[in-house]
Parts: structure tokens; sequence; C-alpha cells
């Protein structure tokens, strides 16, 4: 029987997040059966929850730690000190932690603010589990390039794209018909839209089936995480648009399906943990023990299935129209709903108001048609700066 490589040097980026936490969880999990030398982690790094980052380095022995937000380095000196594990700061010290020797990278950073540091370990060649899809969405065409440039192997997290990864046959791309996305439909699915229009941030977080964050929480409020995760499909297994259907799953027990043609549809099925896709991708290409509850599908007795309203949750369309539109789009839909959700989430605009936000900045911004041809990391940027003050005046309006 194969195992895992255990001896594989690691490095989690966003180690306090959710998908971060899940990591080390499974690490730890490890190091218990296999011994402490298991996964050996060169790099942890967090953006401003410098007492969990401390916490972190102390168990699991890093040679690096880094806080994002400048400001924390001395907290997070004194937090190490004795230890030997070095530290260090801000924005370009992720970037550096990221370029350090690991053989595997999670790339957990929520956000673009992701892209830089997912895309200095990418250049380096090496197994990158890529938990932001953001990279994708705001500069697909560049990352994928560099991947293929630099013989990096993206793997990918998101449950729904780690299901595609494990049941599509690559090698017979021309037998596939479409890839089918599944989505929980978040936790306004019934809501009539007079309710939504009065959800607050806490409604909007709680998700029905899946522990994440308040922005990717958000996102699968208002289907936008759906619009991203077709844009990142295109992207990492070159599908058109038309190919890629969303399907709602209210259960969250179908991560994803390939639909063959000659009409075998092939399902990845499992209980809603993230520590499932995560696992996958660390042990790649072997398989490692998760702790996830086990299915029994007799209990479950039934599982569901609907079309989404794209009336009720304008974000999906969005999205695909931004993918059809090619260029700039993607790039200004992600960063305008970066800056709506971060409104919404401290109380300066509606729920509903997020998707208006993003329709109204690609509107105004000629849906990216006018703009030129992203060639390199500092034009997604500069255009993601943009829609970002367009999205401010647009809700300071």
């Amino acid at each position: 029987m194969q195992t895992a490589n255990t001896s594989k040097r690691i490095t989690v980026l966003g180690s306090t997040g959710s998908v971060g936490c899940s990591t080390l969880d499974l690490v730890a999990r490890a190091r218990e059966t296999e011994g402490e030398g298991a996964y050996p982690i060169e790099a942890l790094t967090a953006h401003s929850s410098v007492a969990d980052l401390i916490a972190q380095a102390k168990e699991f022995r890093p040679a690096l730690a880094v806080i994002g937000e400048g400001h924390l380095l001395e907290d997070l000196r004194a937090g190490l000190a004795g230890t030997g594990i070095e530290a260090a700061a801000g924005p370009t010290a992720i970037v550096e932690a990221a370029q350090r020797p690991s053989d595997w990278v999670m790339a957990a950073i929520v956000g673009a603010a992701g892209l830089r540091p997912t895309y200095a370990a990418i250049e380096r060649g090496v197994q990158v589990a890529l938990a932001n899809k953001e990279c994708l969405v705001c500069a697909g065409e560049l990352v994928m390039a560099k991947a293929k440039r630099a013989g990096a192997t993206l793997l990918p997290v998101d449950s729904e794209h780690n299901a595609i990864f494990q049941v599509l046959e690559a090698e017979n791309r021309e037998a596939v018909e479409k890839i089918i996305l599944t989505a929980s439909g978040g936790p306004f699915r019934t809501t009539s839209l007079d309710d939504m229009a009065r959800m607050t941030p806490a409604q909007a977080v709680a998700h029905p089936n899946w522990s994440m964050g308040p922005k990717i929480s958000v996102d699968s409020a208002t289907m936008m995480n759906k619009g991203l995760e077709v844009i990142e499909a295109h992207y990492l297994f070159g599908f058109a648009p038309e190919e890629i259907e969303v399907l709602i799953h209210p259960q969250s027990v179908i991560h994803s399906m390939v639909a063959y043609r000659d009409g075998s549809v092939l399902a990845q099925l499992g209980s809603p943990d993230m520590r499932t896709p995560i696992a996958h991708t660390l042990a790649w290409p072997h398989r490692m023990a998760a702790p996830a509850e086990r299915l029994d599908l007799a209990a479950m007795g039934q599982l569901s299935f609907e079309a989404p309203d794209e009336k009720r949750f304008p974000s999906l369309r969005l999205a695909r129209n931004s993918l059809q539109i090619g260029g700039g789009a993607p790039t200004i839909l992600n960063a305008a709903n970066e800056a709506a959700v971060t409104a919404f989430l401290g109380g300066q605009i509606g729920f509903l108001d997020i998707p208006r936000v993003v329709e109204g900045a690609l509107d105004r911004m000629n849906n990216g048609r006018g703009v030129a041809a992203l060639t390199a990391l500092d034009d997604v940027f500069a255009l993601d700066s943009q829609a970002r003050e367009q999205a401010m005046r647009l809700m300071s309006a």
C-alpha cells in the first residue's frame, strides 16, 4: 500500500484562518501516528492574529513565522523569544516566506492579498494547494502560464474543485461533456428578497453546512462564491463557461460531478469537512487518514437538487458575464465584491447592495472591455485598486 510522504516540508500561508487551522490539525494528527518529524514546517504566516500565530509556532516549530501587520513584529518576537523561530513582518516578508524551501505550500490567504505570495510559491515549481480562488479569478491566465513554465502542480482545495480533480479523466478530456459544481445555496436559499434586504452580517456568516471565515461565508450567502468558482474552474480545468454548470445541493454531500459523453456522471461524495480536500492535497498523489465524519447514506435518506435562481442571486450571473467578457472583467468583479463585502460586514451597506455595487463597478468600468491586457501582476493590482475605488464611490453616492 502506498502511503503519504510525511517527510514533505510544508509552508502554510494564512495559517490562522479556517483552512490554515484545518491544515495544521491534519499535521498534528499525522505526528501522533507517524512521529514528531511528520510534515516539517518551513513557514507559517498570518495577517494580524499574532497570539494565534505565536501559539501555532510554539506547537508546530516552523523555521519562520510571519505576521502581515508590521506593527505587530515586536509582539511576535516577544512571544517567540527563546524558541529559535525566526520572526518577520509585513507583506514583503509573507512573499519571502512563500519563497522559502518547501515541497508543498498551502495558499490560504483570503482575497486578492493572497495573489503575490501564491505566485511566488508557484514560481518555485512546487506543489501549491490552492485555497485562494481569487488568484485565478484576478489573474487566471498569468497564474496558469507561470505554473506551466515553472513546473508547479496546482492542487485545488475548494471542495468543489477538489472533487472535480479527483474524478476528472484529465487524459481523456474530449470524453467530457460538462462539469457540475454543486452549491449548498447558503443560508438564504429559501429567504424572500424582502427578508434578504434586512439580513445582518451575523445572519449572513451563519452557513448551514460549512465552517468558513466571514468573507467566504458572505460570498456563499450571495452565491458570489459559486460565481468565483465557475471562473476558477475555467482556468484550472480548461472548460468553456457553457461547459460549467451550477446545481444547488443543500446537503453538501456531493461536492461536484463530471458528466461524460457516454452518459456516465462521476461524483465525489463526503461529509462537509474541509479537512477531506486538504488531506487529499497534502498527501497527493497518495492518501492519508482524515477525521471527517463518515457518510451514512442510509441514515441520510435522500439527497436533493435544484437549479440556482440567478434573479434572486445575481452574483452568479455577474461572474459568468465577466468570464465571457474576459480581459480585466473578472479582476474588477472580484475587487468590487471584496470592497462591498467588507462594507457589509462593517454595517455600511445592506446585503442586497453587494451585487448592486459589483454590477455598478463593472458597468462604470465598461465591463472590462476597455482594459488593456493583463500582462503582469502589477497590471492586476492597478486594475484591482481602480475597481475598489469605483466601488467605494458607488457606496458613498
